[in-house]
């Protein structure tokens, strides 16, 4: 199998939003659905409280209560999107995978980058990503995996099509997460499906649903 994939492993419309919880509060009774990827203990889940507390942000909507999906994050514009997000999934205990170029994987930090859930891509692999991964999801129990759909920070003039291939064929829905700088918000949904023969029009769709929020830089957004 790829390397890229062999350590892959194991974010419904946003209706009443989940408070983060006081810093003294069981991190226990912030729980994710039975049936979501989720790490054990409860250092991390405080600690990521305590972070996004700290920060200033909270939580908006909730996560599905599925054992696999796909999770978009956006939008991307900046290195600091990474922390909020890190934060946000040690918070709620969530176990999810993603994907980044292999350079983020070097000494001294790539262990704690794949210790999070972290699996390098190379950029110049000919190797078929949105097929194996896929296959990942008809492998495994529980699977999320969380991707970025414009691919990169920097100003593009439209999304990445991966994560609608990989949900399409592995028929597992996507879920939307919005990074607000603006209001300093986590929202999480809608989670939909993709539907659409045309993945372009599935596409826009999704992207409308972000039209209200603003990154860490607005001017690099498409």
């Amino acid at each position: 199998m790829n390397p890229m994939i062999t350590s892959l492993a194991s974010v419904s419309p946003p209706d009443a939003a989940p408070p983060i919880p006081p810093a003294n509060a069981d991190p226990n009774s912030w729980k994710l659905g039975p049936r979501v990827p989720q790490t054990r203990g409860t250092f991390l889940r405080r600690f990521g409280v305590l972070l996004l507390r700290w920060a200033g942000w909270r939580i908006e909507g909730k996560m599905p209560d599925l054992p696999k999906f796909v999770v978009i994050v956006a939008p991307h514009t900046s290195n600091w999107d990474f922390p909020v997000g890190l934060a946000v999934k040690w918070a709620l205990g969530l176990d999810p995978r993603w994907l980044g170029k292999d350079s983020l994987f070097r000494p001294p930090l790539g262990w704690f980058m794949r210790a999070n859930g972290g699996v390098p891509v190379r950029r110049s692999s000919r190797e078929n990503v949105v097929e194996q991964t896929a296959n990942e999801f008809a492998t495994r129990e529980k699977f999320v995996l969380v991707l970025a759909p414009e691919g990169t920070r920097k100003r593009v003039a439209e999304w990445r099509s991966g994560f609608w291939h990989v949900a399409k064929r592995a028929g597992v829905p996507i879920c939307c997460v919005a990074l607000d700088w603006g209001r300093k918000v986590v929202r999480m949904g809608p989670t939909v499906t993709a539907d659409e023969d045309d993945a372009t029009a599935g596409i826009a769709r999704i992207r409308s649903y972000y039209a209200d929020t603003r990154g860490y830089n607005p001017e690099w957004e498409t």
